[in-house]
């Protein structure tokens, strides 16, 4: 799977999309699993509802985050590789994370079901032939190839490595 063009999906989708490296795409998938996993290793229950701000989510809330738009993004391949031509509904991430409670699950949990998604799509993700990841579909209102739902899984996870990295880990230490 190759790095998709400008044309395959909205603009703003290409702030996630340009973070992501040249290379295979299923590759950095599997080494960002282990990347993440690693930089949360030992991290305390008590650490992991941390937050920044009154007004910003806890480590725990971006994990659950970052799992729930990893399975809304899986799905929309799925949904477009599949041709079907429903239009896909967008998300409201703070409604998906003020009604998950994630702070209530523990961090092993989340964690963990956090490799279960990835190492499933990656699966999906595999599956996908040439003809299949270039499909168009709609979601959110916006035109998006299956190709490009990987590299925003990936950029949408990087983004939020670098937040866990500057503005919480550094401070639960």
């Amino acid at each position: 799977m190759t790095h998709p063009e400008q044309n395959e999906c909205a603009p703003y989708y290409h702030t996630y999309i340009s973070q992501v490296r040249e290379g295979d795409i299923i590759k950095i998938l599997e080494n960002q699993l282990e990347e993440t996993l690693q930089l949360l290793k030992g991290l305390s229950e008590k650490k992991a509802l941390y937050r920044y701000a009154p007004d910003k989510w806890s480590i725990k809330e971006i994990i659950g985050h970052v799992i729930d738009v990893e399975r809304v993004f899986a799905y929309r391949a799925l949904n477009i590789a599949r041709n079907d031509k429903s239009e896909l509904p967008g998300m409201e991430q703070d409604d998906y994370v003020k009604f998950a409670k994630f702070d209530d699950l523990p961090l092993t949990d989340l964690l963990e079901e956090f490799r279960h998604v990835r190492r499933s799509n990656i699966f999906l993700f595999k599956s996908f032939d040439e003809e299949m990841q270039m499909r168009k579909g709609i979601a959110s209102g916006c035109e998006f190839t299956v190709r490009t739902f990987p590299f925003i899984i990936a950029g949408h996870e990087k983004h939020h490595q670098t937040v866990l990295r500057e503005r919480y880990l550094m401070m639960t230490e």
